[in-house]
């Protein structure tokens, strides 16, 4: 662990992963990494207690999930900086944490030595994205705006995730199977796919879906 240098937080429920973030960077003389925790809650109590420069956090964490953390930090801690770190990279998820404050957003297949510059970077209030999140990000402020989805064809889309055949979402919705195709004709052009599975893949891209 440096000293002197930026002072850091881990923050990741994945013991393993917290614990190869923190070998990762222990050899690094500019950062030093004042604690750790397994939740946002906790997070947030390391934040308050030591002042760090930068926070790195994990998406998707029990008691206080990232974007969550994410909004605490940046309201009640503003010299701190969030950089997340996770394996998560759909639209949604990107987009939720940046409109929550990150000034970053980092994929967990990063080198050592692209997690030092953006830890540098994200202290300095640089913007630091993942060229894969970049490239999302750049792809949805492009795409052109979707009419969205009525209630009905989205309780559609939800019988077909969880694979009921045309009829038998006809019988949980007591709708004819004919509205059913109709209603899937319609979703399909407001999602631009061609099938169902490709109509479910994008639904939950875009958040559209929540599915466990």
């Amino acid at each position: 662990m440096g000293e002197g240098g930026l002072r850091i937080v881990v923050v990741d429920d994945h013991t393993v992963m917290r614990a190869g973030v923190i070998a990762l960077l222990a050899a690094e003389d500019s950062i030093e990494i004042v604690g750790e925790a397994g939740d946002g809650r906790a997070a947030l109590e390391l934040v308050e207690r030591y002042d760090p420069d930068v926070a790195l956090v994990d998406l998707r964490m029990p008691v206080l999930d990232g974007v969550a953390t994410t909004t605490e930090i940046v309201a009640r801690f503003p010299r701190t900086r969030v950089l997340i770190l996770t394996t998560y990279d759909t639209d949604t998820e990107i987009e939720r944490e940046v409109e929550a404050g990150a000034i970053g957003y980092l994929l967990k297949d990063t080198t050592r030595e692209q997690l030092v510059d953006a830890i540098h970077a994200a202290a300095r209030g640089e913007t630091v994205l993942a060229p894969r999140v970049a490239e999302k990000l750049v792809a949805r402020m492009r795409r052109p705006v979707q009419d969205p989805l009525t209630e009905r064809e989205t309780d559609v889309l939800n019988a077909v995730a969880d694979g009921l055949t045309n009829a038998e979402i006809g019988r949980r919705l007591v709708i004819a199977e004919a509205t059913v195709k109709t209603h899937l004709l319609r979703l399909f052009a407001k999602l631009d796919v061609n099938d169902r599975t490709r109509a479910v893949v994008v639904a939950m891209e875009r958040g559209i879906l929540e599915r466990p």
